[in-house]
């Protein structure tokens, strides 16, 4: 008999889907302009027109939340493959030669983790300056530690194998046995990390944002819609209710949904 769905991963899914469908919606129909600009009525209240009310602009908020959206997911999935991407490498290589090669790489890497990320970020955007590209190199420089350091703990696990000594006793290549054994075998805590760093770089975006180092105005993300609401907290409390609750909404889907995965790819863990 089947065992009944995991909450967690009924409710992750369900809000990292609408979060998508969000997203792919933003990409074809917006309520307003999320740009243009309204001077006739600014800091409308929620109603009929404006569903999430205008900001201070009269700039719809709706149609900038669905618009932050698709930029803050857009960063996050582009930190994400290339964090991921680079630390996969250098953490495979770490793990599976050792040796000297080793000893280098995670000297470096233990330097970079010692400063927090998003310090380490906000360091790298005051040198590289407010832009999409300065953004996404920023995060993934900062988080790449961390996924380099998952990936070899996994890659020095599975090396120790049966299977993989059988390949080396068998004069199979050294490239080959690390990309047909220890590679797939490696891949399950990297993906639930994958998972969780979408999350935190939709936040690091965010709290950069907020800052005002992040994406550049007028193009909305939920961090500096946040920012601009600050001056209205008491008058125009929507302003600064939608951003929010988009981010709260993103996180807990995210993280529910990597609980599952871990659950789910974890062997260990329990029916």
């Amino acid at each position: 008999m089947a065992s009944p769905p995991n909450a967690n991963a009924v409710v992750g899914a369900a809000l990292v889907g609408l979060l998508l469908g969000v997203i792919l919606l933003g990409l074809v129909w917006t309520p307003y302009d999320p740009i243009a600009i309204d001077l006739d009525h600014p800091l409308a209240a929620p109603g009929a027109v404006h569903w999430l009310g205008t900001d201070e602009f009269g700039r719809d908020v709706l149609s900038r939340a669905m618009l932050g959206a698709r930029i803050s997911g857009a960063i996050a999935a582009a930190v994400v493959a290339a964090s991921v991407s680079l630390g996969l490498v250098i953490g495979l290589v770490a793990g599976f030669f050792g040796g000297w090669i080793d000893r280098a790489i995670m000297i470096v890497n233990d330097a970079l983790l010692a400063f927090p990320g998003i310090l380490l970020a906000l360091a790298l955007m005051a040198v590289l300056g407010a832009s999409y590209g300065s953004l996404i190199l920023a995060l993934s420089i900062a988080y790449l530690p961390s996924v380099v350091r998952v990936v070899r703990a996994a890659v020095l696990s599975v090396r120790e194998r049966e299977y993989v000594e059988a390949s080396r006793v068998a004069g199979d290549a050294r490239l080959y046995t690390l990309l047909r054994h220890v590679l797939p075998n490696s891949l399950a805590p990297i993906v639930v990390l994958a998972t969780s760093l979408f999350g935190w770089a939709i936040l690091a975006e965010s709290a950069l944002s907020f800052l005002g180092v992040g994406v550049p105005p007028p193009a909305p993300t939920w961090g500096n819609m946040l920012s601009s609401a600050r001056p209205y907290m008491e008058r125009a409390e929507w302003l600064s209710i939608a951003p929010g609750v988009c981010i709260a909404l993103s996180l807990l889907g995210v993280n529910l949904l990597g609980d599952a995965l871990r659950d789910w790819l974890d062997p260990r863990s329990e029916a």
